[in-house]
């Protein structure tokens, strides 16, 4: 992992107070956090973020105080413990947010609301503050949909957003994308759409309110699906491991698992016959141009698949690897071994108390050359920063004391 610190990030200076749990909204700012942000995640006193408890957890850590899906998403994080459901913690809050550019939360419609935190309350407080959230389909503020009040978790976005309708077997059922990016995917919109209303603050004085909705996050990124309806009156299912109108552009067998290969264009099918021992496939008519190859579509899938199935992932890198666009099917544990993480930082490793060894998280994909991001240090035990955090933003040893005895915080 780079040396650079969190603070070099291009977000070096910007504030976020972080009421999220789970996936989508921590996802969000652990992304703000490794570009150099100042995110303050907000728990309750008792347990915290629901991640805490989710694990995995390491064998060295018997107690379970560290999850590892907690120290994936909120690597880098403050942590300031206070309970939102007395007045006293309100307004603890409340005197926390005129120092801040962004309040970022994933809770149900009118959660925040009812505790007496709402985008117009804050607002009044701090005129330049940027509310962003993530639901399940929006809040009322943007467009009230009639699901607005609908509970949602990845899987619900993934099959209303369309992308689950174009995954799984040709002509067979829909299936899940395995990773979450029915939370990933509205987290990184989120994300953009905060950067862009804080600069829009920064330049006019102006704050707003903002959302993601997941099902809508899911739709944007299957873009394809709304233009072969729009323009092609198509209503498309699942595809299975080959593109619906480019081809080779999928998944072929190797001796030992699987490649991807995507040569559409003539030079790199050409390319490819050869790198693959198979120049003669050119001179059949049934594979000599992109157009016949689009109308013996089965043909060209199970010629090609016939010659990459006795090769080798290694065999078959070492022959296509820069010649045309190739890339064996990998599991972590190749990733773990593959010399283009190792080069690009994606297995940041991070140190947790009692343990042998760092631990490793994946790493922040976005690179600068001047103002480099980090995964800087791992998640915040809960309520550790809590003191510090309020006495950085100018709260008393009476503010603390006060606060203390209404319950709002506890002892440290």
């Amino acid at each position: 992992m780079s040396d650079a610190p969190a603070a070099t990030g291009p977000l070096n200076g910007l504030k976020v107070l972080d009421f999220t749990q789970a996936l989508a909204g921590p996802f969000c700012t652990q992304n703000l956090s490794d570009l150099g942000a100042e995110v303050v995640k907000v728990e309750a006193l008792d347990g915290g973020d629901l991640s805490r408890g989710s694990g995995p957890f390491h064998e060295a850590d018997p107690e379970h105080r560290y999850s590892g899906y907690f120290q994936s998403i909120n690597r880098g994080k403050k942590s300031l413990s206070v309970d939102l459901k007395t007045p006293a913690g309100v307004e603890l809050v409340q005197r926390l947010v005129p120092q801040f550019d962004v309040v970022v939360e994933n809770f149900r419609v009118g959660v925040m609301d009812r505790l007496g935190l709402s985008y117009e309350t804050l607002a009044a407080l701090n005129p330049k503050l940027v509310y962003a959230a993530i639901r399940g389909f929006g809040d009322p503020r943007t467009g009230d949909s009639p699901y607005v009040e609908w509970p949602a978790y990845d899987v619900v976005a993934q099959a209303m957003g369309g992308m689950m309708g174009i995954t799984g077997l040709a002509g067979g059922q829909p299936i899940k994308i395995g990773p979450g990016v029915g939370d990933t995917v509205p987290a990184l919109y989120l994300a953009l759409g905060i950067v862009s209303a804080v600069l829009h603050a920064r330049a006019t004085g102006e704050g707003q309110f903002l959302d993601v909705a997941m099902a809508d996050a899911v739709l944007g990124v299957s873009e394809r699906i709304v233009h072969q309806y729009s323009f092609g009156h198509q209503v498309p299912g699942p595809e299975g491991n080959h593109h619906p109108f480019l081809l080779p552009f999928g998944i072929y067998p190797a001796a030992d698992g699987f490649v991807a290969l995507a040569c559409p264009r003539d030079p790199f099918f050409r390319a490819l016959c050869g790198a693959l021992g198979a120049p003669e496939i050119l001179d059949e008519p049934e594979f000599a141009t992109p157009k016949a190859r689009a109308a013996n579509r089965a043909a060209v899938i199970g010629r090609l698949s016939a010659l990459t199935a006795t090769l080798t992932k290694a065999e078959l890198q070492a022959r296509l690897g820069g010649v045309v666009p190739f890339g064996p099917v990998l599991n972590i544990d190749e990733i773990a071994h593959d010399a283009h993480f190792a080069a690009r930082d994606m297995l940041a490793p991070i140190d947790l108390p009692g343990f042998p060894a760092p631990v490793r998280v994946a790493g922040q994909p976005i690179k600068f050359a001047r103002t480099p991001a980090a995964v800087a240090r791992r998640g915040p035990d809960l309520g550790q920063d809590t003191l510090a955090v309020l006495r950085d933003h100018g709260a008393t040893d009476d503010d603390i004391a006060r606060w203390r005895s209404a319950g709002a915080i506890r002892e440290d």
